[in-house]
């Protein structure tokens, strides 16, 4: 490590006054502390926002909020969320171990920096950690990297499952600086790379993510969340699937489908969603809805298998919500 000035705030004021000076806030320090490490990151302050009072999960009959400091496996275990939103339950507590998701935070994971491994190896070309040097992972090891949303400057995928679930649900991110609250719709939130994947999210400078909200709607209750990685634990995503759906009758009223570890952002799929709302719940729609998994996809030397494992994986999860109870 290196050094640095590290202070604690003890309001929300003197949080944002240490930013606005180029502190970095600090909660659990699940990411942030490894990058430090690796170099890849050498901020010259850190501010401990632990102290702020963020830590609430409050569900009203027509949304969720969730403190940006609340751990994820407070939240996993909430009793309403794991009834009302199951997607977000399933989602955390397929994510890291649970030693980091005991320390870690839902703004944190919502800040979390890619896994890219030439973005985690200063040597290497990386638009994201410098701009304007290239993109190693091209023309290189790119077997995990994104197939869906990238560019000529960034391929690498976005690293949280809390956000795929988040994004299937609408949520919105609450944040704060010294010109007051703002509310970003979490679509708007995460930045595609394009010429700029050093910009990976429309956070202000010195702002602060105090909540988060989702709405309640029929589809949450019946929702899911399903991972697909190399190893049983402690792995990300190779290809995910949030899925909520709600049917009556036998048919297919309200579908939200967004996927995870094959994009450079947490991926809303409205093909895939228009192709079942109004249908006849089947083996046959799961399949047909799901072969619109990856429209647009753009595959790498080595991650072409992508293609048909997000189609597999988001028909197999749509079969497994539309049978739940």
């Amino acid at each position: 490590m290196y050094p640095f000035r590290f202070s604690k705030a003890d309001d929300e004021r003197s949080a944002l006054s240490a930013a606005t000076s180029g502190a970095r806030y600090i909660a659990g320090g699940t990411t942030l502390i490894d990058l430090m490490r690796e170099t890849v990151e050498r901020p010259d302050a850190l501010v401990d926002i632990t102290a702020l009072p963020y830590r609430d999960i409050d569900l009203q009959p027509s949304r969720l909020r969730i403190g940006a400091l609340v751990r994820m496996s407070e939240l996993a275990a909430h009793p309403g969320v794991r009834e009302q939103f199951p997607v977000i339950a399933q989602a955390l507590e397929l994510s890291a171990s649970a030693q980091i998701r005991n320390m870690a935070s839902i703004g944190g994971n919502l800040m979390q920096r890619p896994r890219c491994l030439y973005f985690r190896d200063v040597s290497a070309s990386c638009n994201r950690r410098s701009p304007g040097t290239g993109c190693a992972a091209i023309a290189g090891r790119n077997r995990t990297h994104a197939i869906l949303g990238t560019s000529d400057a960034c391929v690498a995928t976005h690293p949280s499952d809390l956000a795929v679930a988040l994004v299937a649900l609408d949520a919105l991110v609450i944040t704060r600086d010294h010109n007051g609250e703002s509310r970003i719709r979490i679509s708007d939130f995460f930045l595609q790379p394009g010429s700029t994947p050093d910009q990976e999210h429309s956070l202000g400078h010195g702002a602060l993510i105090t909540a988060v909200e989702v709405p309640v709607v029929p589809e949450s209750r019946r929702s899911g969340y399903l991972k697909v990685r190399d190893r049983e634990s402690f792995e990300f995503a190779i290809a995910a699937a949030a899925v909520a759906l709600n049917v009556v009758a036998g048919t297919v009223r309200a579908a939200r489908v967004a996927v995870g570890g094959v994009a450079t952002v947490p991926w809303r799929l409205p093909p895939v969603e228009q192709a079942l709302i109004g249908r006849t719940a089947s083996a046959d729609l799961w399949r047909e809805a799901a072969s619109h998994s990856a429209d647009g996809a753009k595959p790498l030397k080595e991650n072409g298998f992508k293609v048909e494992l997000i189609k597999r994986t988001v028909e197999r999860q749509l079969a497994t919500v539309a049978g739940l109870p």
